[in-house]
């Protein structure tokens, strides 16, 4: 009998419980045993003090497959994973489990952040336009009239048509919505440190500061990375600065922005929100966020969700499918690039 080497990388799943079983349908289980040598089913939610079967198959494993809730590799989780020389991350950041131990090791790291970059944008974008056409306020204010009404003398101030929105940070996902953005009729400010103002001319954006952008945007959209520089970069200066009725849309981190200085504004009604995310993350019961009219809370929805997980799959199976095959990962992770980005 004719005996063929097994060229399959050993590969084991590593996320929380429950990640796997909305991440991967019956089409990415099969794709995932034709690329590798595992068990589809063997999730390792804990590698610090893992289940035999884990501890085997971390042994052996060459590559580890990571989303959400991924236990983070210290090097003493490391040291039972001698074989491990890459980790693919089915998600955005790999911030939460890649640790200073993987680099030392010389793992090489890949993400699905431009995968899952894509669902933000769109739900940004969404804000954005509901925001210029008062979308909120016309349904509340038609639930109270409930009769024939003069909207075109309340919308007088409404409307997409040359409206200036104010992007800060041109991540992934503000870049994204930069792309999206081109088939309407917006000004579109950017501000990031990193960014040129030839850079800016080339996305066919207006490169400024942050408080320019505030002052002349009525639309400003946050998409900078949780950093210690970025923490409450929008504050009480920025906030003051934001045109009576603008719109501020946070997708991004709720510690980007100050929420005590935000606060009175949305009380006041002088701005408006779109939060996808708050600091902390879920608000307290008795908080304001939830009741005011002119607030849109919605509950971290903005990355992927539901389905959107499966694209994170297919990117982190192609991204195997290239390691499987000697190529470099197509979204290399690199350590520099941890401490400009999410």
């Amino acid at each position: 009998m004719h005996h063929t080497t097994d060229n399959r990388p050993a590969l084991l799943l590593a996320m929380g419980p429950g990640v796997a079983e909305r991440l991967l349908g019956p089409a990415h289980r099969n794709r995932l045993t034709a690329l590798a040598r595992t068990d589809p089913h063997l999730v390792a939610h804990d590698l610090v003090a893992p289940s035999p079967r884990v501890a085997a198959a971390l042994a052996e494993a060459e590559v580890l497959l990571t989303c959400w809730g991924a236990t983070p590799l210290t090097a003493e989780v490391l040291a039972r994973a001698p074989r491990l020389r890459a980790v693919v991350h089915a998600a955005g950041s790999v911030k939460h489990h890649v640790t200073d131990a993987c680099w030392e090791r010389g793992l090489a790291v890949t993400s699905a952040a431009s995968a899952n970059a894509l669902p933000v944008a769109e739900y940004t974008l969404a804000a954005i336009l509901l925001a210029g056409k008062r979308a909120l306020h016309a349904a509340r204010r038609y639930a109270e009239v409930r009769a024939p009404h003069d909207w075109l003398e309340e919308s007088a101030r409404w409307g997409n048509y040359r409206r200036t929105v104010g992007l800060v940070g041109a991540s992934r996902i503000g870049r994204r919505v930069i792309e999206l953005l081109r088939p309407f009729d917006f000004e579109i400010l950017l501000y990031d440190p990193y960014v040129t103002p030839g850079e800016a001319a080339a996305l066919g954006v207006e490169a400024t500061d942050l408080d320019t952008l505030c002052a002349r945007s009525s639309i400003v959209s946050v998409h900078a990375p949780q950093l210690p520089s970025t923490h409450a970069m929008i504050g009480a200066r920025q906030l003051a600065l934001v045109p009576d009725g603008g719109t501020l849309i946070n997708t991004a981190r709720g510690s980007l922005v100050d929420e005590d200085a935000l606060l009175p504004h949305l009380v006041s009604g002088r701005l408006h929100a779109v939060l996808d995310v708050t600091d902390p993350e879920v608000p307290a019961p008795d908080s304001s966020l939830y009741e005011l009219p002119n607030v849109l809370l919605t509950p971290h929805i903005a990355g992927s969700l539901g389905n959107e997980l499966h694209r994170m799959a297919d990117h982190a199976l192609d991204e195997l499918a290239r390691y499987g095959q000697g190529e470099p990962f197509a979204e290399a992770v690199r350590p520099g690039d941890l401490t400009r980005s999410a």
